[in-house]
């Protein structure tokens, strides 16, 4: 069996799940993780027994023997630049969403990736949903007939919504419909979407970071079919779960339901009163097994480089979902709907929405 020397760099909520899903891997042969904080570092440390534990990112990139790395750094502004010099030192790559924060960082990504040949791909988890691949599966098997309409609705809770708003100044559209935005597409490929018109409302979040509460998305596709994404971070504190999602997908010939809420696991206790446990997006570790999509995501990538195979997210396909949360950003700002591909104009008001954010 093929073995490989795998890197995570930055090993928070995210990368610390996929530092512990690879190190339970036969397909790893040494793990090498990095940290910027000393006690998480020690902690994934212990959790992972790595080759090598470092603080420094250049570590990572400058070692001759690591040929795929994971990129799960915060802020999402250290996306670009660290992706970027990982894919010139020959290092296949899977970054976590968004791509990149500027679409000329997305494009010198990809270019690099297709110029050395490497696997890049964006981690996308939700394709990993069971729920998630049964709709792709009955779409492409024609069961729905040509599909009318897909409706997704997302709520997170005001506690994990006011930790990522936090910590950048990107959208509910851009940090969270951004999962819905990329599997609606994957679904209907090869449709692709030639217009957004978004509406944020405000409320608890507006006050602690300017952000929306929520924002609501209709997209036309080019093939005339809508679709309909709503997604927000203010679910109440008393709320029993971190994420609630419900799908409705129409079609000629049939209707999808999907409902992804996870009220189907309900555990009352008397500290914590009613709690819908394994309702994270990325899932979570349950003794010997993972529930959830970021641990099989994790494995996938790994295999997609070492049986040479297209890893399942492409980075142009990631690209146009960021084009179309970005338009979705420009059209709450400006009321009206936004053509996709943006035209100059709208990159023009894209740019200057970011300089009054920086500037506020």
């Amino acid at each position: 069996m093929r073995q490989v020397d795998v890197a995570v760099i930055g090993t928070g909520w995210c990368g610390g799940i996929r530092a512990e899903t690879l190190a339970k891997s036969a397909l790893v042969d040494r793990l090498h993780i990095c940290e910027i904080r000393p006690e998480r570092l020690s902690e994934v440390k212990a959790l992972t027994n790595p080759a090598t534990a470092t603080l420094h990112h250049q570590e990572i990139i400058d070692h001759p023997d690591i040929s795929v790395v994971y990129i799960s750094t915060t802020p999402e502004g250290t996306h670009y630049p660290i992706a970027r010099d990982c894919l010139k030192a020959d290092k296949h790559v899977l970054l976590e969403k968004p791509i990149a924060l500027e679409l000329w960082e997305a494009d010198e990504l990809i270019g690099i990736a297709e110029t050395n040949g490497l696997k890049f791909t964006i981690g996308y988890s939700q394709r990993f949903n069971p729920k998630i691949a049964y709709a792709k599966k009955s779409i492409a098997d024609g069961k729905l007939g040509k599909v009318v309409n897909v409706l997704v609705s997302r709520h997170l809770s005001r506690s994990l919504g006011s930790k990522i708003a936090n910590r950048v100044k990107l959208s509910p559209a851009a940090m969270e419909s951004t999962h819905d935005l990329d599997f609606v597409y994957w679904m209907l490929a090869p449709a692709k979407p030639v217009k957004i018109y978004s509406q944020g409302a405000y409320g608890y979040m507006k006050e602690r970071n300017g952000s929306f509460d929520c924002m609501w998305s209709t997209i036309t596709m080019d093939d005339g079919s809508l679709v309909v994404i709503g997604g927000g971070w203010n679910l109440p504190p008393s709320y029993p779960n971190y994420c609630g999602t419900w799908i409705e997908i129409t079609g000629t010939e049939g209707a999808l339901i999907l409902d992804d809420t996870s009220r189907d696991n309900w555990l009352n206790t008397v500290e914590g009163g009613t709690q819908y446990p394994m309702s994270t997006m990325p899932g979570e570790h349950v003794d010997h097994m993972f529930a959830g999509q970021m641990g099989p995501e994790t494995i996938h990538f790994l295999e997609d480089v070492l049986l040479d195979r297209a890893t399942l997210v492409a980075p142009k396909h990631a690209r146009m979902v960021m084009e179309s949360y970005l338009g979705a950003d420009v059209s709450a700002e400006i009321g009206e709907p936004v053509g996709l591909p943006l035209s100059n104009h709208s990159l023009s008001l894209l740019q200057d929405m970011k300089a009054r954010q920086a500037s506020a």
